[in-house]
């Protein structure tokens, strides 16, 4: 079977793994898609459970990492960085779309890091830096994340974590998707209505601003 292909699968399906919405309903019996944002990421999980928040992100990340050490043990040879890159591309698929919850998931910001963890360190470790600093600056966890998404092509460009300019385009269309999860935030954020951090998220009122912001798009493309 082509590596590429089975690297895809495989990958897709660990990222798939709805880790946020299976511990707020193992051990809270609800369901986290129906509070907040209706994200299942580790952001809206900690509105539950600071506990259960944590949980999420260390696990969200691990199932990025596990896809990419999986196809470093699986494949060698001098294509191994491409596949590992892959397996780290479609991890990040499975969790922004997992099959298990009809392709709705979280925004990938976790598991991008974990995928990518092997891949592009010194990436990560300015990302994660470049995080804290805008998140307690400006108190805006969404800020901060849209923020290393748009640097990380260029960091593993210029940092030269990569072998292969496909390498690259991957890494492109991870932050790109990234990006795209967040237009919600982007939305709020230039409304002047994102939540800060350390202030509690009303549920109702960020659902609601989601709900809205949709409507708008949907509105406005069919006054065209």
């Amino acid at each position: 079977m082509n590596p590429y292909l089975m690297t895809a699968a495989v990958s897709f399906l660990l990222g798939s793994i709805p880790f946020g919405y299976l511990l707020v309903r193992i051990f809270t019996g609800e369901d986290v898609r129906a509070s907040g944002s209706g994200n299942i990421g580790a952001t809206n999980v900690a509105r539950k459970s600071p506990a259960l928040g944590i949980a999420t992100l260390v696990l969200d990340a691990a199932k990025g990492l596990a896809a990419v050490l999986l196809a470093q043990v699986l494949f060698s040879g001098p294509h191994q960085r491409l596949i590992m890159t892959t397996a780290a591309f479609f991890a990040v698929l499975g969790h922004l779309f997992p099959v298990w919850l009809k392709f709705r998931g979280g925004k990938g910001v976790a598991t991008s890091l974990g995928a990518f963890l092997l891949l592009t360190p010194k990436s990560i470790l300015c990302m994660v830096l470049l995080f804290l600093v805008i998140a307690v600056a400006f108190r805006y966890v969404s800020l901060g994340s849209i923020a290393v998404a748009a640097a990380f092509p260029l960091l593993a460009w210029a940092l030269h974590e990569y072998v292969d300019p496909w390498q690259l385009v991957l890494i492109a269309l991870v932050s790109a998707l990234v990006i795209w999860r967040h237009r919600q935030n982007i939305g709020r954020l230039a409304a002047g209505t994102e939540s800060k951090l350390g202030k509690e998220a009303g549920s109702e009122s960020e659902s609601e601003s989601e709900s809205k912001l949709e409507k708008s798009g949907t509105l406005g493309a069919t006054g065209r």
